[in-house]
């Protein structure tokens, strides 16, 4: 079974843990500005010297408390 080089370029950026605002709002197929709010909100931010990175696991667990059943 093979598998297209993009799916496999896919599947490696959805398992990083920390990425930064522009990786993630195209991550999670959302706005900058947005994905900045909920990750801020979610306090999932890291600053480190000049760089925000943001835990997905924990904004993961975040998003998942807007789940409508």
């Amino acid at each position: 079974m093979a598998y297209a080089r993009a799916q496999i370029e896919e599947t490696k950026k959805r398992s990083l843990k920390f990425v930064r605002y522009r990786e993630g709002a195209e991550l999670y197929s959302m706005g900058l500005s947005k994905f900045t709010q909920l990750a801020r909100k979610a306090k999932a931010t890291y600053k480190v010297d000049k760089v925000v990175l943001v835990n997905t696991e924990i904004l993961d667990k975040y998003l998942e408390t807007f789940r409508e059943f």
